[in-house]
């Protein structure tokens, strides 16, 4: 059994952090835990602050007095970086419809179900463009691979 017992958080930078904890406050109900803003590394106001996405586990952007060249992120899959999305869990398929129907309403996400069997998920775009995911477990114990993966629309 593994010493570790899930994920705490996930630390990325931002262009624009209001932008950022409102997205994730609106969208997921999330709860900023801090946002302090504090002297940089070289001079500067350095920002960042940590939102509780459920769990206990919890988003920590840092915006920094100048650009890094990590703020954007990227939907084409294996050009994101070192980490390529992050995926949120819900808990059943009430839950994973209305965030679908946020996400849809905020322009962050076409509103496709990707059916794999064991687990269905909707994608989206955070404000900086970094491909999320939430996701639910199912009760299927088959998992479809790319090719089987059954995609249902957001009705028109």
């Amino acid at each position: 059994m593994p010493v570790t017992v899930g994920a705490h958080h996930l630390t990325l930078f931002t262009h624009d952090m209001d932008r950022f904890i409102r997205f994730y406050e609106e969208i997921f109900d999330a709860e900023t835990k801090f946002d302090l803003s504090e002297p940089g590394p070289g001079g500067g106001t350095l920002r960042h602050s940590l939102i509780d996405v459920g769990g206990g586990f919890a988003l920590h952007p840092f915006q920094m007095p100048e650009p890094t060249g990590y703020e954007d992120g990227s939907m084409q899959m294996g050009k994101r970086g070192h980490i390529d999305h992050l995926a949120l869990k819900v808990h059943d398929e009430e839950c994973l419809q209305e965030v679908r129907r946020r996400l849809v309403k905020a322009g962050a996400s076409d509103g496709t179900i990707t059916d794999f069997g064991a687990v269905r998920l909707v994608s989206f775009k955070d404000p900086d463009g970094m491909e999320g995911e939430v996701a639910r477990w199912t009760n299927s114990k088959r998992v479809l691979g790319f090719e089987e993966r059954k995609r249902e629309l957001w009705p028109d």
